[in-house]
């Protein structure tokens, strides 16, 4: 049946007020979406349903309400995933770098344009630098800076506000810049939005969204992006306090643990003051500095003398008895001037550090210090400095003691070698006292050496007198009187025990005679000292020589050793400039006629030459020398000169510190 009351196919429905379940459920999933569909979408859904125009409009606006109000909790929800993410990231990320990438990656990922960028600003400069981007692909666009007051970043940071705009090369309210322009002409960038990042009353920087369309931003996506930047800037302001926070935690532990190293050098400073003062005490030398240092400082540590002879050293290792390469003897002569631990350079052996002992302005020796574990700092530094004034004053300690000592056994030597027979009149009971037994006394023994040496030669002396001679200085000259009853065994063994004590290589030794008493030591020390003045005025520095070999040129010369070169020039001086200009041998033939008593045909075969070569030469040194030169007197005079000069090539040419002569 059909009822009367319902419209007709033909007839308009007539408008309705009530919406139906499945209207309502359409209505319910449109506004679930939260996001405004096409404009239609809501009236036409209603317009099927046949609502009044008051009811429809009613409805149509609360479902878009309803849109708004979950496409805002949608929003928000984004917002929070991104703080709760950015939360984490801050707990888990100490690198400041590593966080801002992470948080531009967020904000692009939320944003949803081509390109999120941010830049740091600066207070001191007003720069704006690009800190981190994501999307771009252009060089010059990831190393962008901008100055102050240009462009829009900076209006953005004046203004503390977002600012956008829709199509970028039409932007005219903001100062331009070509490298910038340039830059995002670079990325191709057309529209683009900026908000502030601020935390703590301070802009951070400007988190930018652009787009390589043009694109107009609307309300919502710029409140999207101010709110995730406000969460950008509180992230970036905590990491920041919190590197700050951690960069004064390791400053504070560095600055403990420097004081505790000072703190720990300073202990070790004074134990090593207190070790030294009581080695100064109970009467210690050099070895207790060297092995008392060594300990402390976990270092090799070896104590010189003032020639550069090793003293004492803080181990057993095997050292040199003399340390003088070029590097230790800069280091040191810097060390006098400054007083200071001086480096090695470069270093030698395992020497890296060396300072000088001083007493005033007269060098008494070095420290070398070697490589270890304890690094030399300044504590560790003025320790070492600390320990070469306690050896010096450990060394004119024992100085001091040697000069008493010297002073004593020196007038006794003095008494002992002196012409005065007053002087001697009690030696036998003084020598006695001094332990020393007057038979032992048999050969006087000088020692020349250069003046810088003196000091070492002097102290070296007494060890190789003792224990049952004498040595000291007489007259300006190193003396020793010793039991050895050979002569040219007793200054073979006096030299080569002064070059080992010294590290010296050139030392002459001049012995005397054996004496049959005390009473002859006065006349064998001047022929000692006779000798050895002449030799040196031969140039002879380095030999070990007994004196009566040289006995009759002493006697010649030993009132002006000086004047031995001079006879030698004037007498066979042509003969001497002959050959060395051409080459010649006639000063060996007017040797060999000497020592064949002036027979040419002896000399000849001595010499293996022809008898007329050997006149040929005589020819020669007559020219040179004058008619008269093999008359008596001129001849010995001659032969005086030829042997003096024979015999200082050959001590020269043969002579070495530690080979016996």
């Amino acid at each position: 049946m059909v009822d009367m009351g319902a419209p007709r196919d033909t007839e308009r429905a007539a408008p309705q007020t009530d919406v139906p379940v499945t209207a309502v459920l359409a209505l319910l999933d449109l506004a679930a979406k939260g996001t405004r569909d096409e404009p239609d979408a809501v009236t036409d859904l209603l317009l099927t349903e046949h609502l009044d125009t008051a009811t429809a409009t009613q409805v149509g606006r609360r479902v878009r309400e309803l849109q708004g109000a979950m496409a805002r909790s949608h929003r928000r929800g984004q917002e929070l995933a991104a703080l709760f993410s950015s939360a984490r990231e801050l707990a888990e990320l100490h690198d400041v770098d590593l966080l801002i990438t992470r948080l531009v990656q967020r904000a692009h990922d939320l944003a949803g344009t081509d390109i999120t960028y941010l830049s740091e600003f600066d207070e001191t400069t007003r720069e704006l630098r690009v800190r981190s981007t994501a999307g771009a692909v252009a060089p010059s666009f990831q190393r962008l800076r901008v100055p102050p007051h240009i462009g829009l970043a900076s209006k953005i940071v004046e203004t503390r506000a977002p600012q956008w705009t829709s199509r970028y090369e039409q932007l005219r309210d903001v100062p331009h810049d070509d490298s910038i322009d340039n830059a995002v002409r670079a990325e191709g960038l057309e529209s683009i939005v900026g908000v502030p990042l601020i935390a703590g009353g301070r802009v951070l920087g400007v988190l930018f969204a652009a787009n390589r369309t043009e694109h107009a931003f609307s309300p919502e996506e710029v409140s999207l992006l101010s709110a995730f930047a406000d969460n950008v800037a509180v992230v970036l302001q905590s990491a920041r306090l919190l590197t700050q926070a951690r960069d004064a935690a390791a400053e504070t532990q560095r600055a403990y643990d420097a004081l505790a190293d000072h703190v720990e050098a300073m202990e070790r400073a004074g134990r090593v003051h207190e070790e030294l003062t009581a080695a100064v005490l109970r009467g210690g030398g050099a070895a207790d500095v060297a092995r008392t240092l060594g300990a402390a400082l976990e270092r090799p540590v070896v104590i010189l003398d003032e020639t550069y002879a090793v003293l004492a050293a803080s181990d057993d290792r095997s050292t040199p008895s003399v340390i003088d390469p070029p590097a230790v003897r800069l280091a040191i002569t810097d060390s006098l001037r400054s007083g200071r631990c001086t480096p090695l350079s470069p270093p030698t052996g395992e020497f890296h550090t060396a300072v000088a002992v001083l007493a005033g302005e007269m060098m008494l020796g070095g420290l070398l210090i070697g490589d270890g574990a304890v690094e030399l700092g300044a504590v560790e530094q003025r320790t070492i400095e600390r320990a070469a004034q306690i050896t010096a004053l450990l060394t004119l300690k024992q100085d001091a003691v040697l000069h008493a000592e010297d002073h004593v056994r020196g007038e006794l030597l003095g008494d002992l070698v002196s012409l005065d027979a007053r002087r001697r009149a009690s030696l036998p009971a003084r020598l006695r006292a001094r332990r020393l037994r007057p038979d032992d006394l048999r050969t006087v023994v000088i020692a020349v050496v250069a003046p810088e040496q003196r000091r070492a030669a002097l102290r070296a002396t007494q060890t190789v007198a003792a224990p049952s001679g004498l040595a000291g200085e007489v007259d300006g000259v190193v003396t020793l009187v010793v039991p050895e009853s050979d002569p040219q065994r007793a200054a073979t063994t006096v030299r080569d025990r002064l070059c080992a004590a010294m590290g010296a290589g050139e030392v002459l030794t001049v012995a005397a005679p054996p004496a049959e008493s005390l009473d002859e030591l006065s006349t064998r020390f001047t022929t000692a000292r006779d000798c050895g003045r002449v030799l040196t005025a031969l140039g002879i520095e380095a030999a070990a020589v007994a004196a009566d070999a040289y006995l009759p040129y002493t006697t010649l010369f030993a009132h002006d050793p000086t004047s031995v070169r001079q006879f030698i020039d004037r007498t066979i001086g042509p003969v001497r400039r002959w050959d060395a200009e051409r080459g010649t041998e006639l000063l060996a033939t007017l040797h060999r006629f000497v020592d064949c008593n002036a027979s040419p045909a002896r000399t000849a075969r001595l010499m293996g030459v022809h008898s007329n070569t050997v006149l040929q030469r005589l020819d020669r040194i007559t020219q040179l020398l004058g008619s008269t030169w093999r008359d008596s007197e001129s001849f010995f005079r001659i032969s005086v000169a030829v042997r003096l000069h024979t015999l200082s090539e050959t001590l020269q040419g043969s002579s070495h510190p530690l080979r016996r002569s």
